[in-house]
């Protein structure tokens, strides 16, 4: 890692933190077993993902489901919060997710045919912007400076599982702000709600909700931008309004009807893609418009999300 960059983490996190980031990673990056919320990684186990290609190329699914991974559909949710001013009735949030934009060159150029056709008020990305766990950065920040010159402002971001902390400064120059268990306020017509973010909660647990949600009054609209939607439960006893998040794939390579094989986290079924709700608070998990460990999407196609906020 060049000084540069450390020295601008330094400034933008602060010494601590930053170096204690940057050791968590260099030390837990590419295990297969062990830490995080999930005891097996399989996205780090890279002598499988060959045998899992295989697999699917001798079932005749390989192309079928290479075909898939970039027939990105466009979602739409309609998040009815009765608290929400009547200034943001209407108020769109663009949710892009699980890009691995170095992984698929044919998804990512969807994406941008995609992002010509919508309209919204502010983007989300939650995380997982790199394919790999570990490496080089340079070629996904080059993806995401390709996506982010389509994209309209404001744009705010977390990492995710297979994000570094090194990606921050990068993301940053190119107009994403990363939201590292910090918060911003958007205001209209002297009303407000706010985006908080939490650093990756899945595989680093660097997340901090307390210290994201800290300085939001408890009678304004808050929504929580989270990697994983494994933290629903903290969310939720931190008032949070809103969940969106990631991580899932929504299974990736699901049985006919949508059914995941497996969504490599410790989530309950019903949240495991799309809307639902716990307790008192709402959530969306996006199946994203990436891939991750082969390039393939069975009964399970990728997407972005426009959340329509209602009052």
């Amino acid at each position: 890692m060049s000084d540069d960059i450390s020295d601008r983490l330094e400034k933008r996190l602060g010494r601590t933190h930053a170096r204690q980031r940057l050791d968590i990673e260099n030390e837990n990056e590419q295990r297969v077993f062990g830490g995080g919320l999930n005891f097996f990684h399989i996205e780090n186990w890279y002598s499988v993902h060959s045998l899992i290609r295989l697999v699917l190329q001798l079932s005749g699914l390989y192309w079928r489901g290479r075909r898939n991974a970039a027939s990105i559909n466009i979602q739409h949710n309609d998040v009815k919060i009765s608290a929400l001013p009547q200034a943001f009735h209407g108020y769109t949030i663009l949710q892009i997710s699980d890009m691995h934009v170095d992984r698929n060159e044919a998804a990512v150029h969807r994406l941008i045919e995609l992002l010509h056709e919508i309209d919204y008020d502010a983007c989300v990305l939650t995380g997982d912007y790199r394919g790999k766990t570990y490496g080089p950065i340079e070629q996904t920040l080059e993806g995401m400076a390709l996506v982010r010159a389509h994209l309209k402002d404001p744009i705010y971001g977390v990492l995710g599982n297979h994000d570094t902390i090194r990606m921050l400064p990068g993301l940053e120059d190119i107009g994403i702000r990363l939201l590292l268990n910090e918060s911003v306020m958007i205001e209209r017509q002297s009303s407000r709600i706010h985006f908080a973010g939490i650093d990756d909660a899945h595989y680093y647990r660097v997340d901090n909700i307390e210290k994201a949600a800290a300085g939001i009054p408890a009678n304004e609209v808050s929504i929580l931008l989270s990697h994983t939607p494994e933290i629903y439960h903290d969310a939720a006893n931190a008032n949070f309004d809103l969940l969106l998040g990631g991580h899932t794939h929504g299974g990736q390579i699901c049985l006919p009807g949508g059914i995941p094989i497996t969504l490599d986290s410790s989530l309950p079924r019903y949240m495991g893609s799309g809307s639902w709700q716990y307790q008192g608070m709402l959530g969306y998990t996006s199946v994203g418009m990436g891939t991750s460990v082969v390039t393939v999407r069975l009964n399970c196609l990728p997407e972005i999300t426009l959340h329509h906020l209602r009052s």
